[in-house]
């Protein structure tokens, strides 16, 4: 049975949902990153970026999302685009631009616009449009296709959905969805799918530290002990 070492945040979801899409038998391990779990020797010796997620399957060590859910499809052979060079070439181009683009964008922008000291106008300023930005390369992307890559439910969606859950937040513009028209009929298709809602249904499993305190930002934020230094 696949151990899947995670918690709530996007990147974890997006191997969750993967893992209910496939059918896949795992052990949802909980890693509570605002306690500092991710630091532990147990877990740095499965990633050593000390990061969510990661997957034992086995004596096989898997980290990075992206990396998890293409390991799991070509494990499976789930979830694939058509095996030629130009279905592959589409496939590694989407499931880059996520990893890439969407994840370190937004993720900065949540960082920057909910949890960063002042003064932060530049910072928030630059993630707020690149996050955008690669929002609406989705949109027009989605414009003319039911899925990431066509007519074909993939792995990039799943990689998507993760961070999609959180456009609103990123945004900090509880309206962002009414830009994104096509993005959110995509959005809305994704909310439907069963897996989704069993991915979902792991919040319920077990209880995460919702507090942001001093030792939660200690756990978190480290490069800051610099700058007390």
């Amino acid at each position: 049975m696949i151990r899947f070492h995670y918690n709530l945040a996007p990147n974890p979801m997006k191997v969750a949902l993967c893992l209910e899409e496939m059918g896949l038998p795992y052990e949802p391990v909980p890693v509570d990153t605002r306690k500092g779990e991710q630091h532990l020797p147990a877990f740095t010796a499965i990633n050593p970026n000390a990061k969510c997620p990661a997957i034992e399957d086995g004596d096989v060590k898997v980290f990075d999302s992206n990396a998890i859910l293409l390991y799991l499809a070509e494990k499976t052979g789930q979830f694939l685009p058509p095996d030629t060079p130009a279905g592959r070439a589409e496939l590694y181009s989407w499931l880059m631009f996520v990893a890439t683009g969407i994840g370190p964008y937004s993720g900065q922008c949540v960082h920057f616009r909910h949890v960063a000291p002042e003064p932060k106008e530049y910072a928030v300023n630059r993630y707020d449009y690149e996050a955008w930005r690669h929002w609406m390369i989705v949109d027009e992307h989605l414009a003319t296709r039911t899925w990431m890559l066509g007519d074909t439910y993939t792995i990039v969606d799943m990689a998507l959905w993760g961070w999609a859950r959180m456009v609103p937040y990123v945004s900090g513009n509880s309206d962002a969805w009414a830009q994104l028209p096509n993005f959110k009929r995509w959005f809305d298709a994704m909310q439907l799918r069963p897996a989704v809602q069993r991915a979902e249904a792991l919040k319920t499993r077990h209880t995460f530290k919702a507090e942001l305190d001093d030792a939660a930002r200690k756990a978190l934020y480290p490069q800051n002990e610099r700058l007390r230094a």
